[in-house]
């Protein structure tokens, strides 16, 4: 048999101290890396106005200037635009016009009602000429 020689023993290792929180790993890019190019933004102002009548027209406008101002615009264009755009726009749009189609139509049947009074006035007017031999 083999005589065992005692083998020196490996040192004690030490204790190494953890930090007290491990650091968080963050998601995404750090801030202020991005390599993306910033976006240009363009800004336009479109004003649609109406009229109790039912005319309507449009105003665009870039920053402060102007580019088209009292631009004529059917009432039809106007509900289709506001439509596409949302429910909770083209509700109240639609109720205007059908109020100003409704104050056409009382002036329109107003206007008949005139025309025709003139027409049975000149209507007599023919009948009781002078040239009418009795």
């Amino acid at each position: 048999m083999s005589t065992a020689e005692p083998t020196p023993e490996a040192p004690a290792p030490t204790p190494v101290e953890a930090p007290a929180e491990p650091e968080k790993r963050r998601r995404g890019r750090p801030k202020g890396t991005s390599t993306a190019r910033t976006t240009r933004m363009v800004e336009l102002t479109l004003t649609v106005s109406g009229t109790a009548d039912g005319e309507w027209q449009a105003e665009l406008k870039q920053g402060t200037s102007w580019l088209t101002r009292g631009l004529p615009v059917t009432a039809a264009a106007v509900s289709r635009a506001a439509q596409e755009l949302s429910a909770e726009l083209s509700g109240p749009i639609d109720a205007m016009i059908g109020a100003a189609r409704e104050q056409r139509a009382a002036r329109v049947a107003a206007l008949e009602a005139e025309l025709e009074q003139a027409r049975k006035a000149l209507a007599e007017m023919d009948d009781e000429g002078p040239d009418r031999a009795p």
